[in-house]
């Protein structure tokens, strides 16, 4: 394979941003690490800074990585209780920078990518982690038709379409044997949840996927702004909570770590309230009936192993580069194949 280095031409970019967007200067960049979808780099004129999102490079699965969806989103929770950037700038042309791309405000904070190495005292880790809880259901009661997201999806049969995007995206990206697939999704299939009243979705809320801001030891961190919307629409929220729950109680090396990885589970980092704990406080916050929430935790599974799949496909064909973390994602599918399987029959009572 040939690394492709993801890179900006800056020129172009310049001419582009000029007299749209108030520069002070020549511009530079670089790229942020940690993204595995969509490719984030930091703009600066000499005076701002700013992020640009574009698709990543190399082939990528129809219906994914919609510039115009991230932006939309996020401008339409700009006044909401949920932290987002301002955006700035949307450019659906292609033949500016090679794909489309948006330009937003750069928040402080950093994204963590694992918990344990942050070296907080337990309290601290309480507080990030309920304000998690928090954000996601504050997300989920705000009425789309209040911030202009009434048709931003199609929330009908919201599920069971899910399971048929995941599996035909998977399908599209498959690189080898996946030998548990077809009883986990006959099973998927014929257990089905009803879809209740849509909700703002964010499709892939986790840690990583959030800046925390944690300057001051006396001071408990705080989230800045909520990132990574390329998932989003309407539909069912225990579909978000559940594939939360897959992120914090997983340790997944390559997909919530960087290069090193994230040897341990949010869970198990001191402080950090239980899966149990998560649950009855999203209830609480929301309002909603969580249910019964084994298909949506397999689902969840399921979802995350179409993700690494996905992620490892355009690694082979070079969308990433030579990014070392990159080449062990595919490694994860199968366990989590087996992982969603195990889930369904999971008896276990969370309360």
């Amino acid at each position: 394979m040939t690394a492709i280095a993801p890179t900006l031409d800056l020129a172009a970019l310049q001419r582009y941003l000029d007299g749209r967007v108030e520069l002070a200067g020549p511009l530079t960049a670089h790229l942020l690490a940690g993204g595995k979808s969509n490719l984030s780099f930091a703009v600066d004129d000499g005076t701002h800074t700013w992020v640009l999102r574009r698709p990543p490079l190399g082939p990528t699965l129809a219906t994914a990585h919609d510039m115009g969806r991230e932006y939309r989103v996020q401008a339409a929770l700009a006044d909401s209780v949920v932290p987002v950037p301002e955006m700035v700038l949307l450019c659906l042309e292609t033949d500016v920078l090679g794909a489309p791309f948006y330009l937003m405000e750069r928040r402080p904070g950093r994204a963590i990518r694992d918990l344990s190495a942050m070296a907080w005292p337990p309290d601290q880790v309480t507080a990030v982690a309920d304000r998690m809880v928090d954000i996601l259901a504050d997300l989920h009661a705000i009425d789309p038709n209040s911030v202009g997201l009434r048709d931003f999806g199609r929330p009908d049969n919201y599920n069971a379409r899910q399971l048929d995007r995941w599996a035909r995206q998977l399908a599209a990206s498959r690189t080898g044997d996946i030998p548990l697939l077809d009883d986990l999704l006959q099973q998927l299939g014929s257990t089905v949840p009803g879809s209740p009243e849509p909700t703002v979705v964010h499709g892939d809320y986790r840690l990583d996927n959030l800046l925390v801001e944690s300057g001051d030891p006396a001071v408990p961190p705080t989230v800045s702004a909520v990132l990574d919307w390329e998932m989003s629409t309407l539909g069912d929220p225990l579909g978000d909570l559940a594939l939360f729950l897959l992120y914090s109680s997983r340790s997944l090396p390559g997909i919530t770590g960087d290069e090193i990885g994230s040897p341990v589970a949010a869970v198990d980092v001191p402080g950090h309230p239980s899966v149990a704990d998560i649950i009855d406080r999203y209830a609480r916050r929301s309002g909603n009936d969580v249910g019964d929430l084994r298909w949506y935790r397999s689902f969840g599974a399921f979802k995350l192993a179409a993700i690494c799949q996905g992620v490892h496909h355009r690694y082979l064909h070079g969308g990433y580069g030579d990014t070392p973390n990159f080449a062990d994602i595919g490694h994860l599918v199968n366990p989590l194949v087996a992982e969603a399987l195990a889930l369904l029959d999971d008896t276990e009572e969370l309360h």
